[in-house]
C-alpha cells in the first residue's frame, strides 16, 4: 500500500451554517423538536431567518467541521462535498480552504443554492438544527475524483449523506475504492432521527464491511439497536463492526472493538456554551490519534480535548489551536 498523501478525507453536505443564540419560546412558536436536526424547504428557511436575531455565520457541514479540525490538529485533510456557484458557496469554499483543507469539488452552475442550517442556541447550550440541503444533495459519483479518495489513510462519512440517493451512491463509490486501495472508511451515524430513517442500511454497510469504523454518540447507539440498555447495544456494536466509537458527553466516550473496551474520560470545561459541533470535533481527535498510530486511548484523550474546545464558545470551528492544546496537555501530535 503506497502512503497517504491526506490523513483523512471528508465526504459529506456542504452546508452553511447559520447560529443563532435564542430560547425555548422560539423552538415552540416554530414547532421545533429542541437538540434534533430537521430537514427544511427554502420557504421554511426564509421565515426562520426573518424571525432570528442576529446571527453568527460560517462554513459547516459534519463532516466538514471534522476535517476543518483534523487540518487544525496539523493533518493533511481534504473535503469533497457540492456547493453552487453563488455568493454562499463561494464564502463557503473560500472559508475551508483558508482553514487549510483540500477542498476541489467543482461547484454547481445551476440548480438549488447553496445548503444553509439554521443553528439554534439555547441557554443550557444545547443545539437545534434546522437544514436545508439545497446543492449539498447534488453530489454525485461524478464528484468522487478515485485518485483522491485512493490518496486518503481514512475515508471519513456523514450519516446525513444517506438521504440524497446520488450522494448515497457517491458513498458506496468512495468505500469500493477506498478498500480497493487497503484504506478505511468510517462512517458517523450523525444524528439519532438519521438512524431511525435508515437503521437496517446502516446495520448492513457495518455488516457487509462497507464501512471498518462506526462513530456514534449514546442516543444514535440506543436508536440503532432499538434498546435503552447500553451495554446490550454496545455488546452489538462491536460485533457489527471492526471499530465502533461512542460519545457519552460529560461521561465521556467507549472505543469498542473485537478485543475489548476502552473507557476515555471527558475533559474538564469551565463553561458550556454551544454543543454544536461537539461530536464532529471529537471525531476530528480520534482520527488524528489513529492516523498517527497514538492507540484508542490517547486517540480517546485527543478527541475529548477537541470536543471539550468546541463546547466553549459559540460554532463548530475551534477558536484555538488544538495541536497546541494538545501539546499542553501531553497528547501525541
Amino acid at each position: 500500500m503506497t502512503s497517504a498523501k491526506y490523513d483523512v478525507l471528508g465526504i459529506g453536505n456542504a452546508i452553511f451554517d447559520i447560529l443563532v443564540q435564542t430560547d425555548e419560546g422560539f423552538l415552540a412558536t416554530h414547532g421545533m423538536t429542541k437538540g434534533g436536526m430537521a430537514l427544511i424547504d427554502e420557504n421554511r428557511a426564509a421565515s426562520i431567518y426573518r424571525d432570528m436575531g442576529p446571527a453568527t455565520e460560517m462554513s459547516g457541514g459534519s463532516a466538514a467541521n471534522t476535517i476543518v479540525g483534523l487540518a487544525n490538529l496539523g493533518a493533511r485533510a481534504a473535503y469533497v462535498g457540492k456547493v453552487k456557484d453563488d455568493q454562499i458557496g463561494r464564502l463557503y469554499t473560500h472559508d475551508i480552504r483558508a482553514a487549510g483543507v483540500a477542498f476541489e469539488t467543482r461547484p454547481a452552475a445551476d440548480g438549488p443554492a447553496t445548503g444553509c442550517s439554521y443553528i439554534l442556541v439555547t441557554p443550557d447550550g444545547e443545539r437545534t438544527m434546522n437544514t436545508y440541503l439545497g446543492a449539498a444533495q447534488e453530489l454525485t459519483p461524478g464528484d468522487i475524483d478515485a485518485a483522491q479518495i485512493a490518496a486518503s489513510g481514512v475515508i471519513y462519512l456523514e450519516g446525513y449523506l444517506w438521504d440524497p440517493k446520488n450522494a448515497k451512491e457517491a458513498f458506496v463509490k468512495a468505500s469500493t475504492i477506498a478498500h480497493d486501495a487497503g484504506r478505511q472508511v468510517a462512517l458517523t451515524l450523525s444524528d439519532s432521527f438519521c438512524v431511525d430513517r435508515y437503521r437496517d442500511e446502516f446495520l448492513e454497510l457495518m455488516r457487509k464491511g462497507t464501512v471498518d469504523l462506526i462513530f456514534a454518540n449514546e442516543a444514535e447507539l440506543h436508536s440503532l439497536y432499538q434498546t435503552s440498555d447500553f451495554d446490550t447495544a454496545l455488546t452489538q456494536l462491536r460485533s457489527d463492526t471492526k471499530l465502533g466509537i461512542v460519545t457519552r458527553s460529560e461521561k465521556g466516550c467507549v472505543v469498542a472493538s473485537k478485543n475489548g473496551v476502552t473507557a476515555v474520560p471527558a475533559f474538564p470545561i469551565d463553561r458550556m456554551v454551544d454543543t454544536t459541533g461537539a461530536g464532529d470535533l471529537f471525531a476530528a481527535g480520534f482520527l488524528f490519534g489513529l492516523a498517527r498510530g497514538a492507540g484508542y486511548e490517547n486517540a480517546g484523550r485527543l478527541g475529548a480535548l477537541a470536543a471539550a474546545e468546541i463546547i466553549q464558545h459559540i460554532g463548530a470551528r475551534p477558536q484555538a489551536s488544538l495541536k497546541e492544546l494538545a501539546q499542553q496537555n501531553g497528547l501525541p501530535v
